[in-house]
C-alpha cells in the first residue's frame, strides 16, 4: 500500500452497510482511486464510471487469482482453491475456452424455454406465503428462487436442495479471507468441503447415469472431448451454483426494499405492469447485489487518476459507486422506474460480462412482477434501519432478513 489508505473503521462501518451511497459520493468527489484497508483484504478501489468501465477491460488487471503469486491466498484463503480456481479468476484464454463451454446452456433461447417453469416455482412459493399475511422474504421467497432454478438447469436432486443451499449461505454469510474471525473461517472451510465433496460425488453419479442436464453435458465435455479437467468440472459447477442464484436473491431483496421506500415508484411499476423491464435495470442501477467487482491483481504499476497502483496491488472496481455517477446519470440517487434504460455496468463489462443476464433478468422479471401483483398491500414488518444486513466488507450487498407485511 502507498500512504494513506482508508481505515476499515472509516469505511466499513454499519452505517455503510446501511447506506453506502453517502460514502461513495464522497470518494468519487475526492478520492476516485485510492488504497482502502477492509476486514477482508487490503485493496485499491476504483469509484468512478468511466474509470471503472475501463479497469473492467484493462488487460493490465489480471483476474488469474491462482497463478505463481498466489493471491487468492489473499482474498480467499487457503481453502478456496478446490472451488474457486474457475472462469471467474482465470484470463483468457483459459476464460475464453472455460466460458465457450457453458456459454451454449444460456442462450437466450432456452433460457426463454425456462419462463413456464420460473413461473410455476414463483407461484408455488408464493402460494405457501399469500395466506400467512406476512414472512420473510429472504428465507421464503428471495433465495428459494433463483436456487431452485439454477437447481433444475444444473440438475441437482431436489432431496438436495436444502442441504446444498445450507452450505451455500454459509459461504454468503461467514465471509472467507484470512482476516475474517476464526470461527467464520472454520464454518466457511467446513461448508467448502463439504460442497466439493458433494459436487465431486454428485458428477461421478452423472457420469454413472448420463442425465441431460447441465453437469450431464459438462462431464461430456470432460470426458467425451476433453475440454475441461475434472477440477475444472467441480469448479465450473459451483461457479454457476453460486452465481447462479446468489445475486438474484440478493437483488430481489435489494429492490424489493427499494420500492417499499419509495412508495411513488411503486404505486407507479403496480399501474404500469409494462414498466417492469425498465424497472429492473432501473433498480440494479440504485442498488445492485454486488457492489464491489470480483478482485483484479495488477500485474504492472498501473496509474488511474494520477494515483499509482503497484504491482501485485488488489484493485477492486465499486461497481454500485460506479452507476451512481452523476457524470453519467442525471440524479443518480433517485430512483426512476422510467428512466431510459442507462449503461449501467451493474451486469459488468467486457469478456467477464455476467454469463446469467438472460436467466437473472427473466427470474427478476417473473419473480418481482408476481410478488407484487399477489401480494397487496406489501410492507416492511421493521423499520428500514433495523433490516438486517450482511457485513459491510462482504463482495454482496444483501439482506440477511426481510421482514414484510401485506394483505391475507
Amino acid at each position: 500500500m502507498t500512504e494513506h489508505p482508508i481505515p476499515a473503521s472509516e469505511l466499513y462501518t454499519d452505517e455503510f452497510a446501511a447506506d453506502p451511497y453517502p460514502s461513495y459520493a464522497r470518494l468519487r468527489a475526492d478520492r476516485p482511486v485510492c488504497p482502502v484497508s477492509s476486514p477482508r483484504f487490503d485493496s485499491y478501489l476504483i469509484s468512478r464510471f468511466d474509470d471503472a468501465r475501463t479497469a473492467l477491460t484493462d488487460p493490465r488487471l489480471s483476474k488469474d487469482l491462482y497463478g505463481p503469486g498466489q493471491h487468492y491466498l489473499r482474498i480467499f484463503g487457503p481453502n478456496s482453491e478446490g472451488l474457486n480456481k474457475n472462469m471467474l479468476n482465470s484470463d483468457p484464454p483459459e476464460h475464453t475456452r472455460l466460458r465457450r463451454i457453458v456459454s451454449q446452456a444460456f442462450a437466450p433461447r432456452r433460457i426463454e424455454a425456462l419462463r413456464p417453469r420460473v413461473a410455476e416455482i414463483v407461484d408455488t412459493l408464493l402460494d405457501r406465503i399469500v395466506p400467512r399475511g406476512g414472512c420473510d422474504l429472504m428465507r421464503d421467497f428471495a433465495i428459494p428462487l433463483p436456487m431452485l432454478v439454477i437447481s433444475d438447469l444444473l440438475g441437482i436432486p431436489e432431496s438436495d436442495h436444502e442441504r446444498v443451499l445450507d452450505w451455500t449461505q454459509v459461504i454468503r454469510t461467514s465471509g472467507s479471507a484470512n482476516r475474517s474471525p476464526e470461527k467464520d473461517r472454520a464454518a466457511v472451510q467446513e461448508a467448502q468441503l463439504r460442497l466439493h465433496q458433494y459436487l465431486a460425488d454428485l458428477v461421478q453419479d452423472k457420469r454413472a447415469h448420463p442425465a441431460d442436464d447441465m453437469i450431464g453435458a459438462l462431464v461430456d465435455a470432460c470426458d467425451r472431448d476433453g475440454e475441461l479437467s475434472e477440477q475444472e468440472l467441480v469448479t465450473t459447477t459451483f461457479l454457476l451454483l453460486f452465481a447462479g442464484h446468489q445475486t438474484t436473491a440478493d437483488f430481489i431483496g435489494n429492490a424489493t426494499v427499494a420500492l417499499l421506500t419509495h412508495p411513488d415508484q411503486l404505486e407507479l411499476l403496480l399501474a404500469r405492469p409494462e414498466l417492469l423491464p425498465s424497472a429492473i435495470e432501473e433498480l440494479l442501477r440504485f442498488d445492485g447485489p454486488l457492489p464491489v467487482a470480483s478482485p483484479r491483481i495488477a500485474t504492472e504499476d498501473i496509474e488511474y487518476q494520477g494515483v499509482c497502483i503497484p504491482r501485485g496491488s488488489v484493485v477492486g472496481v465499486a461497481i454500485n459507486s460506479a452507476n451512481r455517477d452523476p457524470e453519467h446519470f442525471a440524479d443518480p440517487d433517485r430512483l426512476d422506474v422510467r428512466r431510459e434504460r442507462a449503461p449501467h455496468i451493474g451486469f459488468g463489462y467486457g469478456v467477464h460480462y455476467c454469463l446469467g443476464v438472460s436467466l437473472a433478468r427473466m427470474e427478476a422479471q417473473i419473480g418481482l412482477g408476481t410478488l407484487l401483483r399477489r401480494l397487496p398491500g406489501l410492507r416492511l414488518g421493521v423499520p428500514v434501519d433495523e433490516l438486517r444486513r450482511l457485513p459491510a466488507a462482504s463482495p454482496f450487498r444483501g439482506l440477511l432478513e426481510l421482514p414484510v407485511r401485506f394483505a391475507a
